[in-house]
């Protein structure tokens, strides 16, 4: 078919982002896509289980058509139905990230034609993906400023290798997207966070951990981190680490974590966090490494001009920003203000016509 847009899935990032952000987009704006070389410069090139499961359940919540959807597969055809409410299911069977099939989901069922659940099971700490309490605690936040909001219920802890993991979130659809302008950091109110083990890992590691970020952030009054272990109902494997969030007096929330690997002391978990967080607050930037990405899909969709005060432009970010220009033929500019960077676009102001302007 001529009219399907091509996109090459091995510029910049060249992973499962471009994946994500590409189906996210096809589905909500209708626009038919082609994604080549898919993930071609990793190690094992092309759809791993996580990928696969976020496409297929794009695909369930807007009928698609979907062709080369198998494991290992470096290309795939997606042509988008209309997106419809109701309850879907996707498991990596893996330990593969709920955060990321989130990430894929999400920005569909906010414009579905009904309340939308997800039930999500694969790895809810994982390593190279945001953990799924940073998810609710700070990127939430960010999509509440956009006029949106979902809710989350963690029903069981999946770590690597098994994963087993199984969250449940909610959500209601919205009929258009706010702009957003977060240039305006203010000072720190607080910094909470949690410190955590599972399994047969002692308590004390959990402690370890949340010492070892205080003292990163030693320069800052008011830290309340809540160390403690997993009931092995919710979480029978070994796995730990420690989330942060930091909340600012502008209603902007910035936040980090970290996950123990084998050989890897506890306070050297919680340090990594808490350096992750002193290097975002010293930025200056209102919002983190991990959310800076993320808003760039709602910022093409939401109506008006919207802006981003960031430290430095991350590779996940230049790359979300390339494929929303290809399909949603929006602009993006990235100015230097001082010691940061302002990300700006004037949104497509999409309308979910299912849903009634309140």
């Amino acid at each position: 078919m001529s009219d399907i847009l091509e996109i090459n899935g091995n510029v910049l990032e060249g992973g499962g982002q471009i994946l994500r952000i590409s189906i996210s987009l096809s589905a909500i704006l209708g626009v038919p896509v082609r994604v080549t070389n898919i993930r071609a410069g990793r190690s094992k090139p092309g759809l791993a289980p996580q990928h696969l499961k976020g496409i297929e359940l794009v695909a369930d919540m807007c009928q698609a058509k979907l062709k080369g959807a198998s494991i290992g597969s470096t290309e795939i055809e997606f042509i988008p139905g209309r997106i419809r409410g109701g309850h879907y299911v996707a498991d990596t069977k893996t330990a593969g990230s709920i955060s990321l099939l989130l990430q894929v989901a999400l920005p569909c069922a906010l414009f579905a034609d009904a309340p939308v659940t997800l039930d999500l099971k694969g790895g809810t700490n994982a390593d190279m993906a945001p953990q799924i309490d940073y998810m609710d605690r700070v990127f939430r936040v960010t999509l509440e400023k956009f006029g949106a909001d979902f809710s989350m219920e963690i029903l069981r802890r999946g770590y690597f290798p098994k994963g087993g993991g199984q969250v449940r979130v909610e959500v209601k659809p919205v009929q258009c997207l706010k702009r957003i302008d977060l240039t305006d950091r203010g000072d720190v109110k607080e910094i909470t966070g949690t410190s955590f083990v599972a399994g047969s890992l002692p308590i004390k590691l959990s402690h370890l951990m949340a010492e070892g970020a205080k003292r990163e952030l030693s320069s800052e009054k008011n830290i309340k981190i809540h160390s403690y272990k997993e009931y092995w109902q919710m979480a029978p494997d070994n796995c730990n680490g420690i989330i942060l969030s930091c909340n600012l007096s502008s209603g902007c929330v910035l936040g980090s974590d970290a996950l123990g690997k084998r050989g890897i002391e506890a306070s050297d978990v919680g340090r990594k966090a808490g350096e992750n967080l002193r290097r975002t607050l010293d930025s200056g930037a209102c919002v983190d490494p991990h959310t800076q990405d993320q808003v760039i899909l709602y910022m093409v969709l939401a109506e008006g001009r919207s802006v981003v005060r960031t430290g430095d432009v991350t590779l996940h970010t230049e790359t979300a920003i390339y494929i929303a220009e290809i399909i949603a033929k929006v602009k993006f500019s990235i100015k230097a203000d001082a010691e940061q960077n302002l990300i700006e676009c004037t949104g497509l102001g999409f309308m979910n016509k299912s849903i009634p302007r309140e």
